[in-house]
């Protein structure tokens, strides 16, 4: 099996929930967790940043990766958002598959 985190922030809970449910929805994903409050310290636009955010960690198959990336864009208010994927070298054989059952063939 070839499963995916897909790791990402947003600027609200509320935009995280509305992100995290499309993915669901349309299978992108198998289950995403929301993580609410997380501060963030960035470089944007020459300076530094220093913000509350939301994390989502998506469930996902490494084929999906690209159309779960390209619907989070069109998604997010963020003009270039935090959307990374971590492979996933080992763990339950029937969670990794319940990953895989649950998201759509490519």
């Amino acid at each position: 099996m070839d499963v995916r985190f897909c790791y990402m922030t947003t600027g609200s809970r509320e935009e995280a929930r509305r992100i995290g449910r499309a993915l669901v929805e349309e299978r992108l994903a198998a289950c995403v967790n929301i993580l609410p409050g997380m501060n963030s310290m960035y470089w944007w636009q020459g300076a530094v940043q220093d913000e509350q955010e939301t994390v989502l960690i998506a469930k996902t198959r490494a084929a999906l990766v690209p159309r779960l990336t390209e619907r989070v864009r069109a998604l997010h208010s963020y003009s270039v958002p935090c959307v990374v994927a971590l492979a996933i070298e080992g763990g339950n054989p029937a969670f990794l598959q319940w990953i895989e059952d649950e998201t759509q063939a490519p």
